[in-house]
């Protein structure tokens, strides 16, 4: 099924601020360069803009540098985004063949079994209006904590369905602008098809290309939903956390309110970072800059490790928690819902690769033994990146490896220290 005209024309558009509208906007003022290192490094907006060639390889590189966290939007005094303008950029450098996909192997491969038939479903019981997509980082890392994130929703909604399946945000953000309508345009097209009408997620990122990119589709963070309910969530035995908003959120005031209600609701004080909200920091693995300038990523890194100085830190992004978690205290908020002191202690057990890909075939399994469905299906669309359609046999045997390689290495690790940390099964 090939994605709607809607879908192709808004993606294809030109960005809010053109490569001459950032040129004639900007006024060099360097309040965005102060904040970022991408910018310190490669000059102002202004000058990026009139000099940007994306057909020379030696220029290439260069918007595959930023993040596009959208910092720079937020502290513009002229409303410019330049994040837009290096999205856009990304867009044209793949465009013109310029674009240079090995440094992103690992990542793509990662995005493909996302949205492969062997590791999507869409289980949707009858009546179903509501889905929950929990995204691809939570039901790796934390197959257990989206068992029970489902099971609490579908307490207020017998009919909630599941889908299983990734946004392919990636290749978004790498300027993959027709590999990315075909794969989310087609989506798109089922659930409306199936009569869905709200999409609950569970990842931010996720919540940026529903809303952008899915109009039709109410879209909400789980996080708003519960913190409504007024759910009955642990409580803690005090104390205080701080806040990492991420990125893509930073324009969500409802999620930003919702999960401090929920750490209210769990007895727990936050202290605000120096960036927070609207004006929050990148954890430094947007726009998969450690692909290719792994010290850009790091700054950003660094820098919310030295704001959160010490204090545990909530996050509502399991890719965030990931990345922030080797260099200062960091839990997922969702976490905290079920194992308050575990969570704070540090205790509780998020799988890493390649196991993560062996809990979301056993959460995949789990659910379609266990959930009441009307209608299902595995998703065996695949998209070029011009958009076109191709077979996905190749595709599977790549996975079916891949397959045999997560089972080979859970063998190796159970014989080795028991069975692995995070499992559905565990």
């Amino acid at each position: 099924m090939a994605p709607s005209p809607a879908l192709r024309i808004g993606l294809m558009s030109r960005p809010p601020w053109s490569a001459g509208d950032v040129a004639t906007r900007c006024t060099a003022c360097g309040i965005c360069v102060a904040e970022c290192a991408f910018l310190r490094e490669h000059g102002t907006p202004q000058a990026l803009a009139a000099s940007f060639d994306p057909r020379r390889q030696d220029q290439s590189h260069l918007p595959f540098g930023c993040s596009l966290c959208g910092l720079c939007r937020a502290v513009c005094p002229e409303g410019v985004d330049p994040a837009a303008l290096f999205l856009a950029m990304r867009r044209a450098t793949a465009d013109a063949g310029t674009l240079q996909l090995s440094p992103y192997r690992g990542l793509l491969s990662y995005e493909r079994a996302g949205t492969s038939r062997l590791f999507t479903w869409y289980g949707l019981p009858d009546g179903c209006r509501t889905i929950f997509f929990p995204g691809c980082a939570l039901p790796g890392t934390r197959p257990r904590t989206t068992l029970k994130l489902f099971d609490l929703l579908r307490g207020n909604d017998p009919s909630l369905g599941m889908v299983l399946d990734c946004c392919t945000k990636p290749s978004h953000d790498l300027g993959r602008s027709g590999h990315f309508a075909a794969m989310f345009g087609e989506m798109k097209a089922y659930l409306l098809a199936q009569g869905v009408k709200t999409v609950l997620v569970a990842c931010p990122n996720c919540h940026g290309v529903f809303s952008r990119y899915a109009p039709e589709l109410e879209v909400v963070t789980v996080y708003e939903v519960l913190a409504r309910a007024d759910i009955g969530v642990a409580r803690a035995a005090g104390g205080e956390v701080t806040v990492h908003d991420p990125c893509v959120s930073r324009d969500n005031a409802g999620v930003h309110a919702a999960v401090r209600t929920l750490l209210g609701a769990a007895g727990l004080r936050v202290r605000e970072m120096p960036h927070h909200g609207a004006r929050t920091l990148c954890c430094g693995e947007g726009g998969a800059v450690r692909c290719t300038a792994p010290r850009l990523a790091g700054a950003w890194t660094s820098l919310r490790a030295a704001e959160a100085g010490g204090s545990t830190t909530i996050t509502y992004c399991a890719g965030c928690a990931s990345f922030l978690g080797p260099h200062t205290p960091t839990s997922h908020v969702a976490d905290l819902l079920f194992e308050p002191e575990a969570a704070l202690a540090g205790r509780v057990k998020v799988a890493s690769g390649p196991l993560t890909y062996l809990n979301r075939l056993l959460l995949k399994r789990r659910l379609r033994r266990t959930l009441p469905v009307a209608s299902s299906r595995e998703r065996t669309f695949r998209g070029d990146a011009d958009g076109t359609r191709r077979p996905a046999g190749r595709s599977r045997a790549a996975l079916v490896l891949l397959v045999l390689a997560v089972a080979c290495a859970v063998a190796l690790f159970i014989l080795g220290s028991g069975m692995p940390g995070g499992s559905v099964f565990r």
